[in-house]
């Protein structure tokens, strides 16, 4: 099992990164979602969410949400996230909301990804993952002797986003399973959440080549990360995360893969990372000489033909996920 964020994004825009098409029926040649993929029983105190069979053609790519209320009939501080996507699977994440944004069971393609949404309506990002078979553990000690833990509300408004690509000449079916295993109710914890940093105004100009997005947000005061991460699209060839303003030399997460970047974790009690003068500086650079260099590349959801700059972690102690949105911290 391998620690895994995209998403993350927030690598939140780890987001939905579409191009073309929608999923259809699949024939005799169709391969089964179980090829290689074995999902997990539930959690014995959590909760599991599974996503409906979805057919995805050949040659096609494209990002689908699942609309769902998380099914824990209590409130819940999960210890553990787990995933398991059947292959074709690009990346997913879990996100939750005020409201639901279709009824719940819905699968769409449609406004499936936050590149078109405004400060107000952003998503709160909770766990994703870019790899088949995915787990994250959250850290056991927050150097008081207590565990960290993610709280989750009973019933809570979600939707999974699920990006595929098929380069198979046969039919895919699909489909992703997340499990959260969570404390016993009486357990003693610190709670952690997301932060997420998101740039909306991203202009690439054409044939950029070293293009430059920066943003400097606030991190909460008196709060610690245990993790880091980038999130970027395909004229991406660098993502950076420093600790302080604009000015700092001081990196604390680079990549070089837009697709797969890594994470930075710091696990214990004497490796938490505190950002220098609450500030956490992201930046992304790009070379727009592909196929989009005849014109300006902006921010939006798709992988071929739109960009996203995110910073993703985790902080504690945290009162709610935070979204810190062209600066401002939300």
């Amino acid at each position: 099992m391998r620690n895994s964020l995209a998403f993350g994004f927030l690598a939140i825009g780890l987001l939905a990164c579409t191009s073309s098409g929608g999923g259809g029926g699949g024939g005799d040649d169709t391969q089964e979602p179980d090829a290689g993929v074995t999902d997990p029983p539930p959690p014995a105190r959590g909760f599991q969410i599974k996503t409906p069979e979805i057919t995805i053609m050949p040659g096609q790519e494209i990002t689908y949400c699942y609309y769902l209320k998380t099914p824990n009939t209590e409130d819940m501080v999960v210890k553990k996230w787990s995933s398991v996507m059947t292959p074709g699977s690009h990346h997913m994440i879990l996100f939750t909301t005020g409201s639901l944004g279709m009824p719940e069971g819905t699968v769409s393609a449609s406004q499936c990804g936050i590149g078109g949404a405004s400060a107000q309506s952003l998503p709160a990002w909770i766990y994703a993952a870019s790899q088949e078979v995915a787990e994250l553990a959250l850290p056991a000690d927050d150097g008081a002797g207590k565990p960290l833990g993610q709280v989750i509300t009973a019933g809570k408004p979600a939707y999974v986003q699920m990006h595929y690509v098929n380069p198979s000449d046969d039919p895919l079916k699909v489909r992703v399973t997340i499990n959260a295993e969570a404390f016993e109710a009486t357990a003693a914890y610190t709670p952690t959440a997301p932060y997420i940093t998101f740039n909306g105004s991203i202009m690439i100009p054409m044939n950029a080549v070293g293009h430059v997005e920066t943003q400097t947000c606030t991190t909460p005061a008196n709060t610690r990360f245990w993790q880091m991460s980038t999130h970027a699209h395909k004229q991406a060839v660098k993502t950076e995360v420093k600790s302080g303003p604009a000015s700092s030399t001081t990196t604390v997460f680079s990549s070089t893969d837009w697709e797969h970047p890594g994470s930075q974790f710091w696990m214990t009690p004497t490796t938490f990372h505190a950002f220098d003068q609450n500030k956490l500086t992201f930046s992304c650079t790009y070379n727009n000489t592909g196929l989009n260099a005849g014109r300006v590349i902006k921010t939006g959801d798709s992988a071929q033909s739109d960009e996203m700059c995110m910073a993703t972690g985790y902080y504690f102690p945290a009162t709610s996920s935070k979204i810190c949105y062209n600066g401002f911290t939300l």
